[in-house]
């Protein structure tokens, strides 16, 4: 097998392969339109084209796409061939600068929310020169943007490089306050922690839920589950070594940082983390993470579930985003340093993140919003659905010292005493990580751990780039008029700190203590549903700050507000669809079956002779005839909770219907065939049960 460092970024037209293909020119020429956002000249995309396509089929590609992120949550592409008809009926390779630019897909064919008609079919898809082109397969994928005819985005990477744009315009002008000129640009990095479950393939093709929704409708409780914490950390299974080792190399060749792997809380359940990049650029790369992890899962006889909680009463999948703020010289402005008191710059941005947190938490509950997260969120170690934030004693107590306008006493690193000499000593961290808290800092960056396993990662950093943003706007406005600069900074610090506390919260996010306190005492929102927070994202305000940033305008808030109710209701409503099949069609005739067989059994007992006792036979015929009798009203009641969804005249009406009606009744069909199941023989059972999908893979 070849060394990592040969195979890395080998399917990337990177920053060294433009090096050696472009001449001088061109290079630097693209270069500042990366680096500085200058307009590409066609006479360079000319020259990029044509090496991108040398490049290309050199490594084996006969073909190109536009590689775009339409509001679908997955990737979209059209593959085009190189080939052009040559004059003696053979044909020539040819790539131009115009093809490279723009392609047009079908823009009516993608969720738009209304922005575009049926009739109205162009779409345009623009390069992104600032994420790299790759081969996948025998395809040169270039990562766009995807607008509709009228310049409507209608993809995920046009808002957030609107909102990476947003942030470093404010960015910069606080950094030029305190009297910065080096710095010429200000970029959000993430790197985002990816978590997962792998199941035996052959069982998992023999469950209509896990083909439809991606996760188990019905399954009681297996007898071991989590409990014993031994997974965890643990020993890693042959057979998922195969895959996370065939996995890695399929990233590194692509140029993704794949650095962490290991196994999860739950049963089946595994991790993969990678090292930061800027945003845009990490939101690609965990696209195509997700997409690599089932075609490798699939080569191994196994599928990789990435649905939020593909299983009840273990944990759910998450991915948490690690967010920071960097400027081009490589300075964190997330980073304390050692005197975090003292540093100006570090209290502000971090102060900046408290207001934007504080401000904008009901856009950051509705970043993660999907049918998958509600069941995730608040339950088995995921965050609760309230936003809130971790800050660790220190800075704690720097920010409340800044408030009292009293010195801060700093405690000073302390060193942990393992009581073995053998072992080395080493200066304990000043803060802890709460794993409770859905927004958290931790060191230098802020983690935020609400999103879901499936989700874009673009959603949840569109929202808090631009909240951010806004804050930075706020501080820049009054410290540019202010007379006193220093004055004015300290006190708009303590100004902060003082009407932003209440977002900050250090305990136990999991005790139902801190959700009642922060909805009755501190006023935080508490939106524990999608049906409850998607139509926020048209709140006055939010409007106000999205559309002032041209992050969106106002027209493609509302369509994602449309698309994101319709997906929902779309969601929720095939998984209750499958669920009547699967009662109807599987689970009530395996009891049934069974019920006969006890008969049968019970019969033959007494046909010998009227002493033998059949008093189980009868309380199992008994507790089975009255779960098929709730079985069957069960799945009638659900049926016709679908049909009143099917009357709702729009989106929000249909969305709090399925809320209010369809999810409970849901709930009670599972809970009717969980308890079947547990008293079934399972000769009988119709499809792998939990202890056979979490505990299969060896």
């Amino acid at each position: 097998m070849s060394a990592v460092t040969e195979i890395f970024g080998s399917k990337v037209f990177d920053d060294r392969v433009m090096k050696a293909t472009l001449s001088a020119k061109v290079y630097n020429s693209l270069k500042k339109t990366i680096d500085e956002g200058e307009d590409l000249d066609i006479s360079v995309a000319n020259a990029v084209a044509a090496a991108m396509k040398d490049w290309a089929v050199e490594n084996g590609a006969t073909h190109y796409t536009h590689w775009f992120q339409p509001l679908t949550g997955i990737t979209a592409e059209k593959h085009d061939s190189f080939i052009s008809p040559s004059p003696d009926g053979g044909v020539i390779m040819e790539f131009s600068g115009k093809e490279l630019i723009k392609g047009e897909p079908d823009a009516s064919s993608f969720p738009s929310g209304g922005l575009r008609a049926t009739f109205e079919a162009r779409g345009y898809t623009a390069w992104d020169p600032t994420s790299y082109a790759f081969i996948k397969g025998k395809t040169l994928c270039i990562p766009t943007a995807f607008c509709s005819y009228g310049g409507e985005a209608l993809d995920k990477k046009t808002p957030l490089l609107r909102s990476m744009e947003a942030l470093n315009k404010q960015a910069m002008r606080i950094i030029r306050l305190f009297g910065d000129n080096t710095v010429k640009c200000v970029k959000t990095s993430v790197g985002p922690e990816q978590e997962y479950f792998l199941v035996d393939r052959e069982m998992y093709n023999k469950r209509q839920d896990l083909i439809f929704t991606g996760r188990t409708l019905f399954g009681a409780k297996s007898p071991k589950g989590q409990e014993m914490d031994d997974h965890y950390f643990g020993v890693i299974k042959p057979r998922v070594a195969a895959f996370m080792d065939d996995l890695n190399h399929e990233l590194w060749k692509l140029g993704i940082l794949a650095k962490t792997e290991h196994n999860e809380v739950a049963p089946a359940q595994h991790e993969l983390a990678p090292i930061y990049t800027t945003t845009n650029v990490a939101t690609d790369h965990n696209q195509l993470t997700m997409e690599i992890m089932q075609k490798v899962a699939a080569k191994h006889g196994l599928v990789c579930l990435l649905h939020e909680k593909p299983f009840a009463g273990v944990n759910g999948s998450g991915k948490h985003n690690n967010w920071s703020i960097t400027t081009d010289t490589g300075v964190n402005l997330l980073a304390p340093g050692k005197t975090p008191y003292e540093n100006a710059q570090f209290l502000l941005f971090l102060c900046a993140v408290i207001k934007a947190v504080d401000d904008y938490q009901d856009l950051l509950r509705i970043s993660v919003a999907t049918a998958g997260n509600d069941h995730r969120l608040g339950a088995n170690e995921a965050p609760p659905a309230v936003v809130s934030m971790f800050l660790g004693d220190e800075l704690n107590a720097i920010l409340e010292a800044i408030e009292a306008n009293t010195p801060y006493n700093a405690a000073g690193k302390q060193v942990m005493k393992l009581g073995v000499n053998v072992l080395p000593q080493f200066t304990k961290d000043t803060t802890d990580r709460n794993r409770t808290s859905p927004f958290a800092f931790t060191g230098n960056k802020f983690e935020f751990r609400m999103l879901g396993s499936s989700n874009s990662i673009a959603c949840a950093n569109i929202m808090l780039n631009a909240a951010v943003a806004e804050s930075l706007k706020v501080y820049a406005d009054r410290l540019e008029n202010a007379e006193n600069f220093e004055t004015a900074l300290h006190e708009m610090i303590r100004k902060t700190i003082k009407d932003h506390k209440r977002i900050i919260f250090n305990g136990n996010g999991y005790d139902d203590i801190w959700i009642k306190e922060a909805t009755e005492k501190r006023g935080l929102c508490n939106y524990r549903t999608t049906a409850d927070c998607i139509p926020h994202l048209l709140d006055k305000k939010n409007v106000d700050m999205l559309t002032s940033h041209k992050v969106f305008t106002e027209a493609e808030l509302k369509s994602r507000m449309e698309i994101t109710l319709e997906n929902y209701c779309k969601t929720v409503l095939i998984e209750a669809n499958t669920m009547v099949s699967m009662a109807r069609r599987e689970i009530a005739p395996a009891v049934e079956i069974y019920v006969k067989e006890i008969a049968k059994t019970a019969a033959l007992k007494k046909s010998v002779s009227d002493d033998i006792s059949c008093s189980y036979e009868s309380n199992l015929l008994k507790n089975l005839s009255a779960l098929t009798e709730r079985i069957s009203t069960a799945t009638d009641e659900l049926e016709s909770g679908i049909d009143q969804i099917g009357l709702c005249d729009n989106v929000v009406t249909g969305s709090a219907a399925i809320r209010d009606i369809l999810i409970n009744r849901m709930e009670e069909l599972r809970a009717a065939c969980d308890e079947a199941e547990v008293l079934t023989s399972k000769k009988y059972w119709p499809f792998p049960t939990y202890g056979d999908l979490l505990f299969g893979v060896r």
